[in-house]
C-alpha cells in the first residue's frame, strides 16, 4: 500500500508550479514554472488506509520537449519511497509515467489538460482509472486531489497541500 500511496503522491506532485504566465503555449509555460523544490503534507481521505498521513519533498523542472520531470521522495512515518515522474507532450497530447508506469509499480498518465488555474490528468494502472486535479490556492501553494473511478463516480482518495520551498511567508493577514 505504501507504494500505491507513493505513486499517487507522485502523481499529485505533477502539478508543482506557479500559475502559468500568458504565452503562445500555455502548457509549455505551465511546465516551465515547475522548476523548484516543493514540500508538503498529504493524507489518504478514503478507503482502507483512510487517515494515513504522508509528507513529500520533490524537485521539478521542465524537460527538453514540452513537459516536466520530477524527482524526490514521500514518506509515511519512518518509511520513505523515492518518487520519479516524467510527463511530455507527444503527438499533441500529454502522456507519461510515475515511477516505472502501470506495467511496473507505478501509474501511467494517459492524457492531460490545462484548465485556467488548474491542471487535470487522467491516470491509469491496470484496472484502476482515475484523475488528478491541482488548483492553485496561491502563487506558491498548490491543493491537489487524486480521485479513482468507482462505478460511475470519481471518488477522492488523496489530498495534498504543497508549498514552494523558499516562497515568501506572509506575516499578517494585512499583507498583499
Amino acid at each position: 500500500m505504501i507504494r500505491s500511496v507513493a505513486a499517487l503522491a507522485a502523481a499529485s506532485a505533477l502539478y508543482l508550479g506557479a500559475a502559468a504566465p500568458a504565452a503562445a503555449d500555455p502548457e509549455a509555460a505551465f511546465f516551465q514554472s515547475v522548476a523548484g523544490r516543493w514540500v508538503g503534507p498529504g493524507e489518504i481521505v478514503a478507503g482502507k488506509y483512510k487517515g494515513t498521513k504522508f509528507v513529500c519533498d520533490l524537485s521539478g523542472g521542465p524537460t527538453e520537449m514540452v513537459g516536466m520531470s520530477l524527482d524526490g521522495s514521500c514518506r509515511v512515518g519512518l518509511f520513505g519511497q523515492r518518487m520519479t515522474a516524467k510527463i511530455t507532450r507527444q503527438d499533441g497530447r500529454l502522456v507519461g509515467a510515475f515511477l516505472d508506469g502501470a506495467s511496473g509499480a507505478g501509474l501511467d498518465v494517459t492524457s492531460g489538460a490545462l484548465e485556467g488555474d488548474r491542471m487535470v490528468f487522467a491516470l491509469d494502472r491496470k484496472q484502476l482509472n482515475g484523475a488528478m486535479v491541482a488548483r492553485f490556492a496561491e502563487r506558491d501553494q498548490l491543493a491537489v486531489t487524486v480521485s479513482v473511478q468507482v462505478g460511475s463516480e470519481l471518488v477522492p482518495v488523496i489530498g495534498m497541500n504543497l508549498k514552494r520551498e523558499g516562497a515568501a511567508v506572509r506575516q499578517t493577514a494585512l499583507e498583499n
